[in-house]
């Protein structure tokens, strides 16, 4: 069983500790500190934080990462952290990266939201060796999984954070570089990406709708009022249907209940 340290912030990277926790010695979670969340802004822990404390995981929170920051392992495993990683504490220490995708294609912040909203048939999981370049570093482990038509991104993370848990079980140890053909990046979604443009094709609209939920949310106006859209469909005629929405200041609930408690 390896020693290993975990570096992690978003529910992505809380699943995938909980299943190296199963398989390895996690000497300490790395995870940023608790911050401001949700509507009402209250201070509150990254999920990861909250699956290391379930776990009995010492947690570790510096305000910056820099060399002072004792990580006392040879292997830190890094999903879904969001902080750079300093060259200083990259020649200290050999750090696993885990990517949501088959690498070289969607290197960067959102490559589940980009594969779903592209349009891909297939993704996976990469086990890189963290360098300075952006995603760029050799592969130990990847492997593929499929998407289909009904999937979300919350069921692609979780497919992910399973394969994830299987290609670290053992840890890699050889390292081949990345291609360099076929590298495609995976912007950070922007309120943009969010908004439903009504007029485009109905299967892109639901490709956002399906990318965006249900961590973030589509944006739309429907009847003359702004609604966050997290479930739809292509409709049997072949148009666009919201199924389940949010409007702004209320909660979640079907279309066809909104809708009839408007007129």
């Amino acid at each position: 069983m390896a020693r290993i340290g975990v570096a992690a912030t978003a529910p992505f990277g809380a699943d995938v500790l909980e299943r190296l926790a199963v398989s390895h010695d996690v000497a300490f979670l790395l995870t940023r500190p608790d911050a401001q969340q949700g509507r009402g802004r209250k201070v509150a822990p990254p999920a990861s934080k909250v699956v290391a404390e379930r776990l009995g995981i010492p947690v570790r929170q510096p305000e910056r990462l820099d060399a002072t920051v004792d990580l006392p392992v040879d292997t830190i495993v890094a999903v879904a952290y969001g902080l750079l990683v300093p060259a200083e504490l990259l020649e200290r220490h050999l750090w696993l990266n885990v990517h949501p995708s088959l690498l070289p294609r969607w290197r960067g912040a959102a490559p589940v939201e980009r594969a779903i909203m592209a349009g891909d048939g297939r993704t996976g999981v990469s086990i890189i060796r963290l360098v300075e370049a952006l995603d760029a570093g050799p592969i130990g482990a990847q492997a593929g999984f499929p998407i289909s038509p009904e999937e979300d991104a919350g069921a692609v993370y979780e497919s992910a954070a399973v394969t994830a848990g299987r290609l670290l079980d053992p840890l890699p140890e050889r390292f081949t570089p990345q291609a360099e053909e076929g590298v495609t990046y995976a912007d950070k979604i922007t309120a943009a990406d969010r908004r439903l443009d009504l007029g485009r094709p109905p299967e892109e609209l639901l490709r956002v709708v399906r990318a965006l939920s249900p961590h973030i949310g589509a944006r739309a106006e429907l009847e003359g009022r702004p609604v966050t859209v997290w479930r739809a469909r292509v409709a049997e005629d072949g148009s666009f249907e919201p199924l389940e929405i949010q409007p702004d200041g209320g909660r979640r609930m079907e279309y066809a209940a909104w809708l009839r408690g408007l007129r």
